[in-house]
Order: C-alpha cells, then structure tokens, then sequence
C-alpha cells in the first residue's frame, strides 16, 4: 500500500476502475454451475445462452439501438480493430480514404497505420490548442474516395469532448451528395458513465466501448454496428455473434458488463455532479498552489472527472513516483503507452512542447473520491512540484 498513507487514493480511473461488486455478484455463477458453452443446445449450456441474450438487450437498451446491433468483443481496443479493419476491407471496393484525427487512441491511430500498408490512405486531422476537432474540417476534407470517418468521442488523456453528433451529420450530408457510403464510427470508451451513449442522437454508425472503463470486468469490450453498415469480419471461426465476431463468448465477463453498463447509465447524473464538483476544486486548488501550470484540454467541454496539466520545469515521472510514494495512484497519459518515453502525441497535437508534454500529469477521477481525497492530493502535490523544481537537472549539459 502507501508508504506515506493509510490506504490508497485512487485517481488514475481513465485508466481502469475496479469492478462494482453489483457486476462480480452478476457474473460468479457462470465461473460455476452456469458454465455451459452458449452454443451448444442442452439445457446447461442454455442458461449461458440466456444470459448473453439479456445481456445483450440490457446494452441494446442503453444504447438505444436494436439488440441485434450489439457484438461483444475482447476489449475497446478489439472493438476499435474490428470497426476500421471490418468497415475498411468491406468498402475497400469503393475507395480507399479514411479520415481520423491526431488525438485518437492508440487502438486507432495504430489500425490507421496498418491499414495504410494495405493501400489506405488516412487523413489526420489536427486539433486546436483545446483538442477539439472542427466538424467543418472533416466535411472538407470527404472526397469521391472517402469511405470511413473515425472520430472519439472523448479524449482519454486531456478529456476533451469531440462534437461528434456534428461531424456525423456533415458526414453524412456530404455522403448523401456524392451519392457513396461513408461509414461514421466513434470510440467512445472514455465517455461511458459520463456522456449519453444514445447512437441515435450521436447519428454515428459504429461504436468502442470497453468494460474496465465503467466498472465492469476486463477483456470485454462492446461494438455498435448499425444495422446494414458494412462490416467484414476480423476474427473467423464458429460464425458467433451473427458471424461478425467468432470465438466462445465470455459469458460471465459479458453478464457482468451489461450490469456495470446498466447501473453507470442510471448513476449518470450524479456521478457526474459528484466529480465536476471534486474536479473543478482539484484544478483551482492546483492553480492557487503551483505556479508555471497549464491545463490541457478544453475548460469546460471535458468530462467531468479529467484534469490534466503540464508543469514546467519538472518531468511527469518523478511525480508519479512521489504521488505514488503517498499512496496516490495517477498518470501522465494513456495507460497503454505508459511505458513510452515519448512525449503524448495528444499534448504536442494541441501545440505543447516536447518538454511540456513530458511535464504533464493526468488524474482521473470516480465514483467513490471524496473531498478529503482531493484535500490530501493538495497537500501532497505542491510540495513534491517544488522539491523536484530545486533538484539540479540531470542533464549532459548540466
């Protein structure tokens, strides 16, 4: 635990949430007498089958779509491969173009790279200083070969809300005059329990979720596929979920997302209010203590549980070891490129310095910080910022 601390302060929830004892009750009797394999017809296997199908209409419900649009995957990441490779490789025959941003998510950006192998080309948009994408940009840039739009719908790392539900309608409108299918899909892995998940509303025709984002299991994500939108398989094999993704479902990973996704729908509103409310303090009280301090991303479009800023003069490493140390558990980016020691290419797309992004700490907020939480994070952070200020530098020209 902390060295400094009684018990651990969690605040790195963009990175994973532990699963809400709601979902692990939901889930523990498929580890058990429920253990059947869901395709198979006996009566045991049965039960499984039944509890992939109330699963996947408690999703459908949340997600306001039809049941049959919902496939259950491996992960976000799985999620966001699937939709780009499937509606890639589906279209290819029409066009080779795809549209991203430079602030996606790795489990994108890293897709878009590959697909360029197979003869794809990706345009990657800029952001401004905010990180927010210009729905008119994308409009702009469709031409007779455009086949995919890519766009989050929230910024992992500086929790900048993309207007999604705009750019899928400009998409869309200049689809509609070049008489072509331009398939609109949006990660939103950041943006459960925190922004309306409605793919309606959001007018898009593909969606990424990931369960250890909203307190469920790891290793199940979710994929909307409107109905009709082309999509070529990833993962080949028994033909699962309506054949658009084969292998044996994990039934009791899946029960326990479809209860996490249920309850972070319903909590939505108050936890919400719970975390701006911790958030906003967080900021201003990092403001008033520390000088030299940016705050990246957008001031009021974000999600309400994200602060991220950039100190100057000072790495984001060594605070992490010394937040860590007090028992406070953060980052300084994307968990899944943790280990880099490259700058955030999220942080140099809004226009920050190599030495900036280095700079920079991410804390994330959840359902169960409490104001005392935020008190010690502030009377921790100051201090440490100012001990690693007065270190001489460990440079080769030092």
């Amino acid at each position: 635990m902390s060295a400094g601390l009684g018990r651990l302060i969690y605040m790195d929830h963009a990175a994973t949430t532990p699963v809400r004892p709601e979902a692990l009750e939901a889930m523990l009797p498929y580890f058990s007498n429920s253990y059947g394999n869901p395709s198979s017809i006996y009566s045991l296997a049965q039960e499984g089958r039944k509890a992939l199908d109330d699963s996947r209409e408690q999703v459908a419900k949340v997600l306001n779509c039809r049941i049959g649009e919902v496939v259950f995957t491996g992960g976000g990441t799985e999620s966001d491969n699937a939709a780009l490779k499937g509606a890639a490789f589906a279209l290819k025959h029409t066009g080779n173009h795809i549209i991203t941003s430079a602030i996606e998510h790795h489990a994108v950006l890293h897709t878009c790279h590959q697909l360029e192998q197979f003869g794809f080309e990706i345009t990657y948009l800029p952001v401004d200083r905010y990180g927010l994408i210009d729905p008119d940009d994308v409009a702009r840039v469709i031409t007779e070969r455009t086949i995919l739009v890519s766009i989050m719908l929230a910024n992992n790392e500086i929790g900048t809300i993309e207007p999604v539900s705009d750019i899928a309608r400009l998409v869309k409108e200049e689809a509609k005059k070049r008489d072509r299918t331009v398939v609109v899909h949006t990660d939103a892995v950041q943006g459960a329990g925190f922004l309306d998940l409605d793919v309606r509303k959001l007018g898009i025709d593909m969606l990424s979720l990931s369960a250890h984002k909203f307190y469920g299991p790891k290793g199940v994500g979710i994929l909307y596929v409107r109905r009709g939108t082309p999509l070529e398989p990833q993962m080949m094999g028994g033909g699962q979920e309506r054949q658009r993704r084969s292998g044996t479902e994990n039934v009791p990973g899946i029960v326990g997302t479809a209860v996490a996704l249920k309850l972070a729908a319903e909590e939505r509103e108050w936890v919400n209010h719970h975390c701006q409310s911790l958030r906003d303090k967080l900021i201003q009280g990092i403001y008033d203590r520390i000088a030299n301090v940016h705050l990246n991303g957008h001031p009021t479009l974000r999600l309400p549980n994200n602060v991220n800023f950039s100190f100057e003069s000072v790495e984001g490493e060594p605070i992490l070891l010394g937040l860590d140390l007090a028992g406070i558990s953060a980052s300084s980016g994307s968990a899944c490129s943790s280990a880099s020691l490259e700058p955030s290419h999220v942080l140099l797309a809004i226009g920050l310095t190599a030495d900036l992004a280095q700079g920079s700490l991410r804390l994330t907020l959840g359902k169960d910080n409490t104001e005392d939480e935020i008190d010690t994070v502030l009377a921790v952070l100051p201090g440490l910022v100012s001990r690693l200020r007065a270190m001489p530098s460990l440079s080769p020209t030092s």
